[in-house]
Formats: C-alpha cells, sequence, structure tokens
C-alpha cells in the first residue's frame, strides 16, 4: 500500500464543511444501495474535483471508511493539486492488469480516507473504464469501503464520465453558475440517461453570493470573500472558490435529487509529501494486503 500526506488549509471556512455535511446527509438518505457516487460536470475547470474531494472528506469525518478514486485519466486535476510525484502506481495501473487493488490505493494522512490516484495517461481512458477490471475495482471497493466517490472526466469533453458513471450507482453533475447553457446541461444529462445512471442531482458551483438576489447575508459574505476568487485549475498556491446553491436542480436540466446551499471557499494546497500515515485501520490493512484474495472478503 502506498501512503501519501494530503494538506489542506487549516482556517477552511465552517460554510465550506456545513455545505457538504449536507450534501452527504442527502446522499445517505437517498437509500442504503448508494455507495459507490461518480461526479462529473459539462465542461473543464466548474470545480468537479474539488467536489469530489471534499464529499469524499464529508464522508470520511463522518466514520464512513471512504475511496476516492481519480478516474480522470487524461487530465487529472488532483496529481497536480497534491503534487503526488513519489505516488508511483496509479488506476491506470490496476485496469491494464500490472497491479492488484493492494498496490495502487494509498492510505491518506486524513482518518478514514483513501485515495486511488489516476497514474499515467492511457491511449485509451474509455475503453479501461468500459473493461471488465474497472468493474471488478468498483466491486471489491464495495466490499471494502463504505462510500467510494469517482471524479470522473467532464462529460461535456469526453465519453469517459458516461462510461464510467454505468457502473456506478449514482451521479452528481456539477455546473458552473452563469457558465453553462440549459441545453448543455439537458445534453449532458442525456448521455447519462442513456446510460441509465441514476442522477443524483446537481451541484451549481462558483455562485457570486455578492449578488442582490441572494439577500442581506449573500452580500456580507460574498463581500468578506470576494478576494479568494481564482481561476479553477491553475498549478501553484492560487485560490478558488466552490460555491453550493439552493437553486434547483431543474435550472440545470437534471433531476432534483439534491440541492446545497453554501458559500465554499478553498484555498489550494500548497504541497504534499508521501510518507506514513499516523492513522492506522489495521484491518483494513490486513484486508488490503490479502490483494488477490479481496473476492472473498465481506464486510
Amino acid at each position: 500500500m502506498q501512503h501519501v500526506s494530503l494538506r489542506f488549509d487549516k482556517s477552511e471556512d465552517y460554510r465550506i464543511k456545513e455545505a457538504f455535511k449536507t450534501l452527504r446527509t442527502n446522499i445517505e438518505f437517498s437509500g442504503a444501495d448508494l455507495k459507490v457516487i461518480a461526479v462529473t460536470s459539462c465542461t473543464p475547470n466548474e470545480g468537479k474535483s474539488s467536489v469530489a474531494m471534499e464529499l469524499a472528506k464529508a464522508f470520511a469525518e463522518a466514520g464512513k471508511r471512504t475511496l476516492l478514486i481519480d478516474a480522470d485519466m487524461r487530465k487529472s486535476v488532483l496529481v497536480g493539486r497534491y503534487k503526488t510525484g513519489a505516488v508511483r502506481l496509479g488506476l491506470t495501473h490496476i485496469l491494464v492488469g500490472r497491479e492488484k487493488l493492494s498496490d495502487v490505493i494509498c492510505k491518506t494522512n486524513f482518518p478514514k480516507l483513501y485515495m486511488i490516484f489516476a497514474g499515467p495517461v492511457p491511449p485509451n481512458p474509455s475503453e479501461l473504464l468500459g473493461g471488465e477490471n474497472f468493474e471488478s475495482l468498483i466491486n471489491k471497493a464495495k466490499q471494502l469501503f463504505d462510500y467510494v466517490i469517482v471524479d470522473t472526466p467532464p462529460l461535456g469533453s469526453v465519453i469517459d464520465a458516461a462510461v464510467a458513471a454505468k457502473k456506478c450507482d449514482g451521479t452528481i453533475l456539477v455546473i458552473e453558475n452563469n457558465a453553462i447553457s440549459y441545453k448543455f446541461a439537458q445534453n449532458v444529462k442525456a448521455q447519462l440517461d442513456k446510460t441509465e445512471s441514476r442522477i443524483l442531482g446537481v451541484v451549481l458551483n462558483k455562485v457570486d453570493m455578492s449578488t442582490k438576489s441572494y439577500g442581506h447575508y449573500g452580500k456580507y459574505y460574498g463581500k468578506y470573500y470576494g478576494k479568494y476568487y481564482g481561476q479553477y485549475g491553475n498549478e501553484g498556491g492560487h485560490t478558488k472558490t466552490t460555491d453550493l446553491s439552493r437553486q434547483g436542480a431543474e435550472e440545470a436540466g437534471a433531476e432534483a435529487g439534491m440541492r446545497a446551499s453554501r458559500k465554499l471557499t478553498e484555498k489550494r494546497p500548497m504541497d504534499s509529501t508521501v510518507e506514513e500515515s499516523a492513522e492506522s485501520d489495521l484491518n483494513l490493512d490486513e484486508m488490503l494486503d490479502r490483494g488477490s484474495d479481496l473476492e472473498e472478503i465481506n464486510l
């Protein structure tokens, strides 16, 4: 098993956590069969990877053993953001059959949170995500973890997300406020419908809380946090803003399975190093070390 230390901004605003607690709770109340959740968007830079990470953290904070899979193999945001150069093995390696699950999983310093990074860019991401190895990975992860969050590529750019979503229990669509047309969102939803993927709802992202439509508190918080707005997806120590709004999923052209209403502001972590995590979960470690025997595990 690999180990990675994730560094997050310690001054993270409480509303970030509250918003994702709301999102987490809505998922939990949507059914016990929802264990594997895909997160996608219409286009790049809408904030889906940030939503995937924060949602995974929210489940882990609730004591749920959580696995975050970086399935955006064409252009991984998580790999660059956390500078995981020392993480040698990733999703690509297990999908091509070169490594086993226990070798590619990263144990993080965040209690209960595990990750599988994307790995090297393969020539055929769609075929790998649609293959038996990815389905086998999902089935094994279901046995080992309470929740599995899959960060997929933007569905409006490539078909990879639809292929991966078909093997998941549900999908969350992240849409940037005032950036995606209703028609475009409908087209993306139609692609998910073709795969018979269960659309849980929409996260409306990058909402400007300073506008009058959000009232007195929106104006106050928008003014206070306005300086933190940055361009999503850039490398380095820039900042970004992630927001969730109560605007319904209908407006984005997807089913209203969940909504959240908080402004989220997060500074991008500056660095990360691979190291032994202080938090141990011996039972899981022992099971992962069994490698090829994972199919026999019944938690």
